[in-house]
């Protein structure tokens, strides 16, 4: 009798030890928890550093990726519910969240290079970390995520490049991991916010809308260097609109150069002027075409000349219509050199300076002064403060990510007009605006720089201006301008104004 009951039991179990066996292992996230303190504004601000992984998994509970997040949470609050948490990123897409933790916003920094003569020229390591003074820590608490695919976050399991590279895929992981962070670390009653930079600002819009679907309402979303209607930036024949909306910030280069004389005293005062031109007699000109007037022609370049610098005959060569690439080249005059497009307070020397196209990167008179620093330093913070270690190498920014993107967006259909086909868009503003008026306590904050020829200033406000947000709300929407570029913090100067307003508006967004 026993021994039937026992091959009865074996014959039970042996499908089961089957199936088991065909199941993916287990696979867990891990964290380190370091203790520190940072000085700010006289004041000592003791923290915990949070370092570590979060797994995702699809509907059948199998995971497809790991998420690495560096969080970084005040200590000695006593009501987590009246403490805000800002879930920050950068952008690329394909680009990992060092540069907005430890370049600008986060408790520990790098000490950064600055422009100048040679300004193209890195420091030499070793390189500084020291702390922050203006960090966004007091105001709010941090958590700096690294998209699938960069820094330590990586797809494992079931999951497949399809799942986490793309405008929608990318929004959909991003809601799933603060979704898991605010059931794991119990912060559903705290004030929330989105922090991005860059591709940060594009994931916010959809990602924003998305969380605000699912009933996680937000209190702000915090916009640095934003581009959410892409052909606002890209120049193509037929569409006049990026030559206007470049003018202004082409302007403040040639202000930051001498390029202009007579020199006005105030930047604000000339960028002013300038975008005034650029919406009025220069896109009345850019719309007359082919009818446009000699005499007219010949007036407006004189104009464009006088904001950039840049000789009247060059701007009647170029049928008024500058690309970035040529005014980068032609800004600094016959110095054979090329701005950032980043920031263009620094420069790099033309190699070839006789090519028609630019020798030298477009992003790379930035680049190359800062990222041999920020990779060398991170790597060495992560592993020797905070504790994290792993074989693998912190990927700040992947190439494969990049060019294996999916760029197209489909808005919600509820959000389509009849008749619209299966056609993919390349405007997120309006869902943007669309989280806005669903959230309708939802505040928004567009950071810029004046030297950011990535994405212009003037493009921001017009784009925020343009995505349908009915008037009651643009009360919600606030523009700052700082003297600096793409990456904020890349001017320590602007920092304490930076940091200042970012803590007004999570305290009034939070709290007001």
């Amino acid at each position: 009798m026993l021994k039937r009951v026992l091959a009865a039991l074996a014959l039970t179990l042996v499908p089961m030890v089957g199936a088991l066996a065909a199941l993916p292992p287990p696979v867990h996230g891990r964290s380190v928890v370091t203790h520190h303190s940072v000085n700010v504004a006289g004041h000592d601000y003791r923290y915990t550093a949070r370092a570590g992984t979060l797994i995702l998994r699809n509907a059948k509970g199998h995971p497809t990726a790991k998420m690495f997040y560096i969080a970084y949470t005040l200590n000695g609050v006593r009501n987590e519910a009246d403490r805000p948490i800002t879930f920050a990123y950068n952008g690329g897409p394909g680009f990992a969240s060092a540069l907005v933790d430890f370049g600008g916003f986060g408790p520990r920094k790098i000490i950064w290079p600055h422009p100048g003569p040679g300004a193209s020229r890195a420091t030499a390591p070793p390189y500084r970390i020291v702390a922050n003074p203006n960090t966004i820590l007091p105001a709010t608490d941090l958590v700096f995520i690294d998209a699938v695919g960069t820094g330590y976050s990586r797809i494992i399991g079931v999951g497949k490049p399809k799942d986490f590279y793309g405008i929608h895929a990318d929004a959909a992981t991003f809601a799933a991991f603060i979704e898991d962070y605010l059931n794991h670390f119990g912060r559903w009653d705290s004030p929330k916010f989105l922090l991005g930079e860059s591709y940060g600002t594009t994931r916010s819009a959809v990602l924003g809308q998305l969380l605000v679907a699912k009933g996680v309402y937000l209190n702000g979303i915090i916009l640095c260097s934003t581009v959410l209607d892409f052909p606002t930036i890209n120049f193509g024949l037929g569409n006049d609109l990026p030559y206007e909306l470049y003018l202004p910030s082409y302007a403040a280069v040639a202000w930051y150069h001498h390029r202009i004389h007579p020199r006005p005293a105030s930047l604000p005062v000339l960028v002013h002027a300038v975008e005034r031109f650029a919406a009025g007699p220069y896109a009345h000109a850019l719309f007359e075409g082919a009818k446009l007037s000699s005499p007219t022609r010949l007036r407006i370049a004189k104009s464009l000349s006088r904001f950039t610098g840049i000789p009247v005959h060059m701007w009647i060569r170029a049928n008024l219509r500058m690309t970035l690439p040529v005014f980068m080249r032609r800004v600094l005059g016959s110095a054979h050199a090329t701005t950032g497009r980043y920031d263009a307070r620094f420069s790099a020397p033309e190699l070839q300076p006789l090519l028609p196209v630019g020798g030298a990167s477009a992003a790379g008179a930035t680049t190359t002064a800062i990222w041999g620093a920020l990779t060398a330093t991170f790597e060495s913070y992560v592993t020797h403060r905070l504790g994290f270690r792993t074989s693998r190498v912190y990927k700040q920014d992947s190439n494969t990510v990049f060019r294996d993107w999916n760029w197209k967006y489909y808005p919600p259909i509820h959000d389509l007009d009849a008749g619209v086909g299966d056609i993919g868009y390349d405007n997120v503003a309006p869902a943007l605006a669309r989280a806005m008026t669903n959230d309708p306590a939802l505040e928004l904050m567009a950071n810029n720089g004046y030297f950011d020829l990535a994405t212009p200033f003037f493009a921001t406000h017009y784009t925020l201006m343009h995505m349908g947000l009915p008037t009651r709300f643009l009360s919600h929407i606030h523009f700052e301008y700082y003297p600096t570029g793409h990456m904020l913090y890349l001017n320590p100067k602007a920092m304490p104004d930076i940091a200042a307003k970012m803590d007004h508006f999570i305290d009034e967004a939070a709290h007001g």
